[in-house]
């Protein structure tokens, strides 16, 4: 006798998450149109930014379709149930033999329809896939079906009037000492770093220092012979000296200099988080950079320009982009204080967490459009990721009021709104269409494109119907770049002593 076989395949168990709950974060309705369940919904808070959905289906769907399985299985040749031929099992054997399949097969039916029907039907606004594990529910043999989950979702809020909002507009004209400033720093990869004469730091040098870190007067960490651009401010792996050009402006080698560093608020030591430690630098070496011969070559190589008029006129169009970067970075921050202030939102730690990633993401998006090189970006995304909780929450603000302005606006980005914007990045960073557009959806960030496009386009109407008062944008308001080093304030968290009876661990991997 043939060995007995299921008569259905079994859902994979993401199936329903992948399939049904991607419906409630927007994604397209993949299951064919049925009869709506009838089934009831209950929402309640369970927190800042997060509700818990309880839904329960009506039984009289769920008997429907376990009916409907069960003839089908009846006079069919499918199923095989000893003793019997294909097609003549009595139905109630059939019933008892393949009923968790059956079960499992109309859960998954059920569920899909009935979280569909959900997002249609609730106005549920989430930020991230819900907290669900289908496997972990089941279909009762009698009685109405009951799942439940847990989903974090945007803050609900009035928006005020956002339109006609007064802007002061930050406004400058770059004069042709900055410009050549900025070819300067634009030629300065290509050239040669050599002793400086007479050694005496400036901006812009490189200095060789032995930095001692203390706290409280106490000291806490040595760091040997560390190698920095002077930058107007320093970035640690776990710290920022905001005032680092200053304080080294005019130091010679055998000079100490004390800096202050302002730690992280992620240091693995509490006591120490957001704390400000001081840095003596003790100078050893200056360096300066020899610029290089700009030849036709390196112009067409690195730049894609082949003369000096056309390079200046680079240069040019990359400080009034940057400008432009700084108008709407300063716009963003009188919109949402103008219209963010009226609502007081907490955002759970949690959330912010798991938000960091994309959040970054947008902000890297927004100055690469603003057209930095690779090194500014590293240096304020570091900048960033120092309280990356505080600058989470303040992006999301901005996220969560540009993305509401939108839907009322009725703002949308389409996919060829995405692949323009890559063509214009591919463009700016002289690769191909298809290797930039790769490359973004190997790192995930397809999704920070849009949303860029999408605030992007949200700002673009309030700037365009805001009225302003222009002020000149003086060299020292203007965001200083950030020198950045691999090496921590802190000194490595020492491995736990072994306990008492426990062999040490070594490195040996014996």
């Amino acid at each position: 006798m043939a060995d007995e076989t299921t008569p259905t395949t079994e859902a994979p168990k993401d199936e329903i998450t992948a399939t049904a709950l991607a419906e409630i974060t927007g994604a397209e309705a993949t299951a064919e149109a049925d009869v709506k369940l009838q089934q009831t919904v209950e929402i309640r808070d369970v927190g800042p930014c997060k509700k818990h959905v309880k839904v329960t289906v009506d039984r009289g769907a769920i008997d429907k379709r376990f009916n409907e399985k069960f003839t089908e299985l009846t006079r069919s040749d499918q199923p095989q149930v000893r003793g019997f031929r294909p097609g003549k099992a009595p139905r109630k054997m059939i019933e008892k033999q393949y009923y968790e399949s059956v079960a499992e097969e109309i859960k998954s039916q059920v569920l899909m329809a009935s979280l569909e029907q959900l997002a249609e039907e609730q106005t549920i606004a989430p930020l991230s896939p819900p907290e669900f594990d289908p496997t972990l529910v089941n279909i009762p043999k009698e009685g109405a079906f009951v799942y439940e989950f847990d989903i974090e979702v945007r803050p609900e809020f009035d928006l005020p009037e956002y339109k006609g909002i007064k802007l002061r507009r930050p406004v400058h004209t770059y004069t042709a000492d900055e410009v050549e400033a900025e070819k300067k720093r634009l030629l300065e990869p290509y050239g040669q770093i050599v002793p400086k004469e007479p050694a005496v730091v400036e901006l812009f040098d490189t200095v060789t220092a032995d930095v001692t870190i203390a706290f409280n007067g106490k000291d806490i960490n040595k760091l040997d012979e560390v190698q920095v651009r002077v930058e107007p401010q320093l970035a640690l792996s776990d710290g920022i000296a905001s005032d680092f050009g200053a304080k080294m402006a005019g130091a010679k080698p055998g000079d100490v200099r004390a800096v202050d560093i302002t730690l992280s608020q992620e240091t693995a030591s509490e006591q120490l988080r957001g704390a400000t430690v001081q840095a003596t630098f003790t100078v050893k070496d200056v360096k300066t950079t020899r610029q290089p011969e700009v030849t036709q070559e390196l112009l067409e190589n690195s730049f894609g320009v082949s003369t000096p008029d056309a390079f200046t006129e680079l240069v040019q169009a990359v400080l009034e982009r940057r400008l432009e970067y700084s108008q709407r970075r300063s716009a963003r921050e009188q919109v949402l204080q103008t219209i963010a202030s009226a609502a007081a939102w907490e955002l759970p730690q949690d959330m912010l967490r798991k938000q960091a990633r994309k959040t970054l993401a947008r902000k890297v998006m927004e100055m690469r459009n603003a057209g930095m090189t690779d090194e500014q970006i590293q240096g304020r995304r570091r900048v960033l990721e120092q309280d990356v909780l505080k600058s989470t929450a303040d992006a999301l603000k901005e996220h969560f009021v540009l993305q509401k302005v939108a839907e009322v606006e009725k703002i949308e980005i389409e996919e060829e709104d995405i692949d323009v914007e890559i063509d214009r990045i591919a463009e700016q960073s002289g690769e191909s269409f298809r290797k930039v557009k790769a490359r973004l959806e190997k790192e995930d960030l397809l999704e920070a494109v849009a949303a860029d496009l999408l605030e992007r386009k949200a700002l673009d109407l309030i700037i365009a119907n805001a009225t302003y008062e222009d002020y000149e944008l003086k060299a020292d308001e203007q965001q200083g770049e950030v020198a950045t080093v691999e090496q921590a304030a802190l000194p490595e968290p020492e491995a736990p002593a072994p306990t008492e009876g426990e062999e040490p661990k070594t490195d040996s991997g014996s």
